[in-house]
């Protein structure tokens, strides 16, 4: 297997095990959701990013490293979807 398809399977096992663990506590996204609008509508942008994922690390059975160069892809996709909803929520009004 070339380099591109391990870590192409890695970052898809992550994610199946995240989409697992939503599955089984669905409060967590709502909660998720909470929390990136909030860090969001606070307006400090600096480090918006780690705050949402240490606050949801506090909050949630979701662990995601404290340290944001050691966020995996799939954190960081997870975290630029929470902002993108937040943000197209802000759109609508």
């Amino acid at each position: 297997m070339a380099s591109s398809e391990i870590q192409k399977t890695r970052v898809i096992n992550e994610l199946r095990g995240f989409i697992k663990k939503l599955l089984q506590d669905p409060k967590i996204l709502e909660q998720s959701l909470d929390i990136a609008r909030r860090q969001l509508a606070e307006g400090r942008k600096d480090d918006v990013m780690a705050r949402i994922a240490n606050e949801i690390s506090d909050t949630t059975s979701v662990h995601i490293p404290e340290d944001p160069a050691e966020h995996s892809e799939a954190d960081h996709l997870f975290l630029e979807l929470l902002k993108e909803v937040a943000d197209e929520e802000q759109a609508l009004y």
